[in-house]
């Protein structure tokens, strides 16, 4: 755990990202099997330990803390594995061991143990390490390491172990298993590259690169095709036999979690091998309804490295034959300038055009790359709706922004008994800027009211308080909402320091709004 809780500990407070990928590879270089493997599988998200959960936690600190101090301490660190691994009393009598702590020790510990002996397991070795140990402990137990690395990165730095390309790394992860050990004799040149020996794999996701300012200005319309992007669940669909020649089908997420036993009769219609790039769809006279836009495998031809138009020609034909309601195309747009696109984006028509939320361009000589290769695909989402809400709550942020109250929940006007009063329609802790954060900081320090363990209410009224400009993508009925009324994707777009709280918007207008959505769907 030692090694494993100083990169962590390091990677934290590194901000720069080849720094981050030295201090990767140089752990992955120097540490022995298995342990590297665990800790590539914790920075990839890979870990997961089905009985612990932050409850154990708070309860083995309240066993040993005075509970107001500890929620002081939470208050203000933010952190629940940092405020733990500083408050954890050290024993009167030192504990040795006769060897360190492994990572590879806490893993199989962990796999093996019962539900009620993992509380007394934690907290010797709580015990045992000292606070940089137990603060990565926690942090491995809870699964939210919040240390900068994507999993894209750890790969990345897994590649350099072996002057490897990560796409390499990218294409066989998903038929790899921690720790990872034939991955390392590969990528060290003592074994043959891994096979991939599952007959319905995952393959990783390609994405795109949201459409910017000044971006279409640098492409050339002809080079693209266009397709909508659709509101649903990006999902991939694969099917083939296995070596005894029995069918295999299975839905994956675009993360690779295999999701198939969600969605039984939307699997029953893959009767074909290949392997389909879509999103899963709620419409019409289906529960789970498939629109493809990609075809990746057909039969046993591999066509990622195939342009997108080939593939595009492939897929029309491989629906076709599949012949199934539950599986459809995602249409082309056509168009021969950006503004004719920008037309068909701003006013989307057809069946289904409620859950259209913009446009995809996909270059045509595109081949199919795993992760975000830069200029290939292009996401153009439709202009976000606006209001204006007043800042109502604040909670304090986690990792980086723990010291900072950065969750904000706002609210609109409605009357009620008493007469206008504010009802909250969402929450959100994105779309400003770091100097925005600290203003926004600085604002609900200097006028809190009143106080609820970590979340603080700010004044609201309609002469004083914030007023947020706030950007979502939708709404819909909740009846979580005293409102009435839940907002998709909101994000802080701007913050209003000229205009007073009375004259943000009511919930009438989103009312409004919202009868003028369903309405276009009917």
């Amino acid at each position: 755990m030692k090694r494993f809780a100083e990169l962590l500990d390091r990677l934290a407070y590194e901000p720069a990202r080849n720094n981050k990928l030295r201090l990767i590879t140089e752990h992955l270089r120097s540490t022995p099997d298995p342990d590297r493997g665990w800790a590539l599988a914790a920075l990839t998200g890979a870990l997961s330990f089905q009985h612990a959960k932050p409850g154990i936690i708070r309860t083995l600190i309240a066993e040993r803390a005075d509970p107001v101090l500890f929620d002081l301490s939470y208050d203000y660190v933010g952190d629940l594995s940092e405020t733990v691994a500083l408050m954890w009393p050290v024993p009167s009598e030192a504990i040795r061991s006769n060897r360190e702590l492994m990572l590879s020790d806490v893993v199989d510990t962990l796999s093996t143990l019962g539900k009620a002996q993992l509380p007394g397991q934690i907290a010797r070795w709580l015990d045992l390490l000292d606070e940089t140990g137990r603060w990565a402990l926690l942090k491995l137990l809870t699964g939210g390491l919040r240390v900068g690395v994507s999993a894209r990165l750890a790969k990345t730095a897994a590649a350099a172990l072996g002057n490897k390309d990560p796409q390499e790394i990218e294409l066989i992860w998903p038929g790899l298993k921690p720790p990872y050990c034939d991955l390392f004799a590969w990528l060290e040149g003592r074994a043959d590259k891994p096979v991939h020996r599952d007959p319905a794999p995952f393959r990783p996701a390609m994405l795109a690169h949201a459409v910017m300012d000044g971006d279409l200005s640098a492409l050339a319309p002809e080079n693209f095709m266009a397709e909508w992007k659709w509101d649903g669940i990006r999902v991939q669909a694969v099917a083939d036999v296995d070596s005894e020649g029995q069918p295999q089908m299975r839905l994956y997420s675009r993360t690779g979690e295999d999701i198939s036993g969600s969605f039984p009769d939307l699997v029953d219609a893959l009767r074909l091998p290949g392997a389909i790039d879509g999103e899963l769809l709620v419409v019409r006279d289906f529960p789970a309804h498939l629109r493809a836009y990609d075809l990746l495998v057909d039969g046993a031809d591999d066509l990622r490295e195939q342009p997108f138009a080939t593939r595009r020609t492939r897929l029309e034909a491989f629906v076709a034959r599949l012949k199934d309601p539950r599986v459809d195309l995602s249409p082309l747009i056509p168009f021969a300038t950006w503004d004719e696109l920008a037309a068909a984006r701003a006013h989307p028509t057809g069946l289904d055009a409620e859950a259209i939320e913009g446009v995809m361009l996909k270059r045509r000589d595109a081949p199919y790359v795993p992760g975000r290769p830069k200029g290939l695909w292009w996401k153009w989402k439709r202009d976000p709706l606006l209001i204006d809400a007043v800042l109502m709550y604040a909670q304090r942020g986690h990792g980086k922004r723990s010291s900072f109250y950065s969750d904000y929940t706002f609210g609109v006007w409605t009357t009620g008994a008493g007469g206008d009063e504010l009802v909250p329609v969402g929450k959100a802790y994105f779309g400003f800027t770091d100097e925005e954060l600290i203003e926004i900081d600085r604002f609900v320090r200097r006028h809190t009211i009143e106080r609820f363990g970590p979340v603080r209410e700010v004044v609201h009224e309609a002469h004083q308080g914030l007023v947020l400009e706030v950007a979502f993508e939708g709404l819909q009925r909740s009846t979580r909402h005293k409102s009435g009324i839940a907002m998709r994707f909101p994000r802080i777009n701007r913050l209003r320091w000229d205009k007073p709280p009375g004259e943000a918007d009511r919930l009438e207008t989103l009312e409004a709004m919202l009868s003028s959505r369903v309405a276009a769907e009917s």
